[in-house]
């Protein structure tokens, strides 16, 4: 045999090992029960529908923690006249009580009593602050002193699913001046996908 017929015997060998991974699970699927890959594609859409709910729920129940954190806060603030230092001391005591939890830093405690001040009702806050990413509120925090115009990118956020990339994007190209308090008649003019700004 030629040097160069061991070369394509080789190739050959390389293709043919190929076609095997590539059809391998293919052909297993041949004596498989009718509707089984439909079974299959429902299930997988099932298990990442229940994903998605259980971390949304997850950040609905850890925004609404640190909404009851910074209303507390508050509270003891006006009575008792807790000073910046109690903050500094509390995020100390937190984070040791719970290694394993992040988000209570200073800075972070900060951030939830400016969210409990921002909305002042729970249900508010569950019903707006609750379905956006707890980082979303911070950049909103940060970015936005206005409480309608927060307000308004909340809403955004939830209706077109920004990231919070996209919502910083967004804040700083002036979006809601240049579109949330311009009056539009598009939603009922227009056919729905011409309406959407």
């Amino acid at each position: 045999m030629s040097k160069q017929t061991q070369i394509m015997t080789g190739k050959e060998k390389a293709r043919a090992k190929q076609s095997q991974i590539v059809q391998g699970p293919l052909a297993q699927l041949t004596g498989l029960p009718t509707g089984y890959q439909e079974f299959v594609a429902n299930l997988k859409a099932q298990i990442a529908s229940a994903q998605i709910k259980a971390a949304v729920s997850v950040n609905r129940e850890l925004i609404l923690l640190y909404w009851n954190i910074g209303r507390q806060i508050l509270e003891r603030q006006e009575k008792e006249g807790w000073g910046a230092k109690v903050i500094d001391r509390l995020a100390d005591d937190l984070r040791h009580a719970f290694p394993e939890m992040k988000g209570f830093s200073a800075r972070n405690i900060l951030y939830m009593k400016q969210l409990a001040n921002a909305y002042p009702e729970e249900q508010f806050a569950q019903q707006l602050a609750a379905q956006i990413p707890w980082f979303h509120n911070c950049v909103l925090f940060d970015k936005v002193s206005d409480s309608a115009e927060r307000e308004w990118y909340v809403r955004q956020t939830i209706e077109h699913g920004w990231s919070r990339n996209v919502l910083v994007h967004q804040i700083e190209g002036r979006l809601y001046e240049r579109q949330g308090r311009a009056a539009s008649n598009f939603d009922r003019t227009l056919p729905h996908p011409q309406s959407i700004a």
